[in-house]
């Protein structure tokens, strides 16, 4: 065997052992392939699920800073509602409200553009009140424009509802027509409503077509324009109150006038009434003081007999003459008080003593007609200030108006408290009382109550007329309450001493 044959069986040997092994690393590594495409479409998919998931977060973080971006918005545009609110809320004057509307708190809003219009009833037409974004010419077109298609707005302010350009996607002429005349790309239109005033509307909108605006924008305009309405009918109402403060002050001061100046008359007429009264009271005086005096000399026979038929007239003249010296001197008395010419010695007194004094020269009439006189006069009763012969006077004609209108077997009652500074007498009677017609007529002069009573027993009408002016002179009040047939009773007050 040569060498070249001992190699090539030497190669074939050896290719003979390379083969088995060369195919058990074949087949060792065509299972790693396997394995490793295993591994590979495990990652690829686990790639593709991290790739999902990061686009799903990315989604999520670009709809989370969508949500924040509005959000802000809504906040920005909240604070800028309320300054807005604050602005127009602290202002009565209807000029005044759309002036408080700054720019800035529109921008805040985000809004490019604004206008506000308001109906006049007078012109029968929409005038501009507020105008941001809009030069003087622009708004004059928009205001020619809307007037000119006037039913349109009118409508809106009638249906009570916002418009926009997200909800007019049905109306496409509508929403294009509105868009052309205030010359934006997205707007929202808001009726203004006051109760009490002029309606309205309230623009808004946005030039570039990069921004849109949203259901939240609607929203924030509806409530901007409530509350424009409400500023407006607050003002209104103002405006109506001040006018009728302003009406009703000029009519109290013409009242005024008139009144001080009929108060000037009724003075005047009250003085001229006091004069004539006193003037011919005297003028009186002389004439009844000779009439008395000759029928006193006929009476008493110094100028020869008299019949007995003569004598009796001449009675009668004498009596009446003596009715008409006590009226005269009622009338004086009248007079004097009101004109200030009687002297009031005015001093504190003690208000038992004289009801004790009175009630001595009163008690014979009241035990002639059987009646009872009782006094209810509390102990710490004050002294009161007071014209001691004057207030006698008082006592003696309002208990004797009481014994003359009680009926036998009567009850009269005086009764004295302290009331508010004051002291209150009361004096009250079982008598047949008085109409209640009468009750505002009694005090008045010469005026006396229709009854059975003043039918028989006649009188002047003057003593309750000069007590009211006693009392009155004193500071005090006097009054009567009284029920036919119940009785009556007289109160009258005195300042405390």
């Amino acid at each position: 065997m040569n060498i070249f044959e001992f190699l090539m069986n030497l190669l074939g040997l050896a290719i003979t052992l390379a083969i088995p092994v060369l195919f058990f690393i074949l087949m060792f590594k065509t299972d790693k392939i396997k394995q490793l495409q295993a591994m590979m479409e495990k990652l690829k998919k686990s790639l593709e699920e991290m790739d999902e998931q990061a686009k799903l977060i990315v989604r999520t973080d670009m709809e989370l800073n969508k949500i924040q971006e509005e959000l802000d918005k809504k906040i920005t545009g909240l604070y800028a509602l309320q300054r807005i609110s604050r602005a127009i809320s602290t202002t009565l004057e209807e000029s005044q409200i759309f002036k408080r509307i700054e720019a800035g708190y529109l921008e805040d809003l985000g809004f490019e553009k604004a206008c506000g219009f308001l109906w006049n009833d007078k012109e029968n037409k929409f005038a501009p009140h507020l105008n941001h974004g809009y030069s003087e010419d622009k708004i004059e077109t928009i205001k020619s424009l809307v007037n000119s298609d006037k039913e349109t707005y009118q409508n809106l302010i009638k249906n009570e509802k916002a418009l926009s350009s997200i909800f007019l996607l049905s109306e496409a002429g509508l929403k294009d027509k509105i868009k052309d005349v205030f010359a934006v790309n997205s707007f929202i239109i808001s009726p203004i409503l006051p109760k009490e005033g002029s309606k309205g509307f309230f623009f808004v909108g946005i030039e570039s077509a990069d921004v849109s605006i949203n259901e939240g924008d609607e929203e924030l305009i509806t409530i901007l324009s409530n509350q424009i309405g409400q500023a407006l009918e607050n003002a209104s109402l103002f405006e109506k109150t001040w006018r009728a403060h302003q009406e009703l002050e000029k009519k109290v001061e013409e009242r005024t006038r008139q009144l001080t100046l009929a108060l000037e008359e009724v003075k005047k007429a009250s003085k001229r009434k006091t004069d004539f009264i006193s003037s011919v009271s005297h003028e009186l005086r002389t004439p009844l003081t000779s009439i008395k005096g000759y029928a006193a000399i006929l009476m008493a026979e110094k100028l020869g007999p008299v019949p007995p038929e003569v004598k009796a007239r001449l009675e009668k003249i004498n009596r009446h003459s003596d009715e008409l010296v006590h009226m005269v001197n009622d009338l004086l008395d009248i007079a004097r008080v009101e004109s200030g010419k009687v002297a009031m010695r005015i001093g504190p007194q003690d208000l038992g003593e004289m009801i004790a004094s009175v009630s001595d020269l009163i008690l014979i009439q009241c035990k002639n007609k059987n009646i009872e006189l009782a006094q209810e006069i509390q102990k710490d009763t004050p002294q009161v200030l007071a014209d001691r012969s004057q207030i006698e006077r008082v006592f003696i004609n309002l208990l004797a108006n009481a014994v003359k209108f009680t009926p036998q077997n009567g009850r009269i009652t005086i009764k004295a408290n302290k009331k508010d500074g004051f002291v209150q007498v009361d004096i009250q009677d079982t008598g047949i009382g008085i109409p209640p017609e009468a009750l505002s007529l009694i005090f008045d002069e010469f005026y006396r109550v229709d009854n059975a009573v003043n039918q028989e027993l006649k009188g002047t009408g003057l003593g309750l007329s000069l007590v009211k002016h006693i009392i009155e002179a004193h500071k005090g009040k006097i009054w009567v309450e009284s029920r036919p047939g119940k009785g009556s009773t007289f109160s009258f007050t005195l300042p405390i001493a």
